[in-house]
């Protein structure tokens, strides 16, 4: 097996050693290997995806990282038929768009913002 090094920030990896402890990882590497196929078969399953589609497109950020969420939202404002913002009490924000429109395009929004360094999370879910 090829090794990889990677960088994380001290945040992210504490995060990851509570989630291996929880689910019975035996080490990081597995962990993120784990991830990783995750993430690849999302993106094999939207890959897949041709014409118009509904979508949930779940993103979540800090407070301070509105900037990118509005600049992302008026590029896609013709496959966004509702957008709902909610601010949690721990100064996160929830990002909830619904679309409809060619799955291409829910598809290029979608990685924007997973390629998007300051969301926490990114999350598409096909109706």
């Amino acid at each position: 097996m090829t090794v990889v090094s990677l960088s994380f920030p001290e945040s992210m990896l504490k995060e990851m050693d509570e989630v291996q402890k929880d689910s019975g990882f035996t080490g990081r590497s597995e962990l993120v290997r784990a991830a990783i196929r995750m993430m690849l078969e999302d993106s094999r399953e939207r890959a897949l995806a041709v014409g118009d589609m509904n979508g949930l497109l779940v993103v979540t950020h800090d407070e301070e990282q509105e900037a990118p969420v509005t600049k992302l939202k008026h590029q896609y404002e013709d496959i966004i038929t509702t957008h709902v913002h909610n601010k949690t009490k721990t100064s996160m924000c929830i990002e909830l768009f619904v679309l409809q429109g060619d799955s291409k395009k829910i598809n290029a929004m979608t990685k924007s913002f997973q390629a998007e360094d300051k969301m926490k999370s990114t999350k598409l879910i096909p109706i």
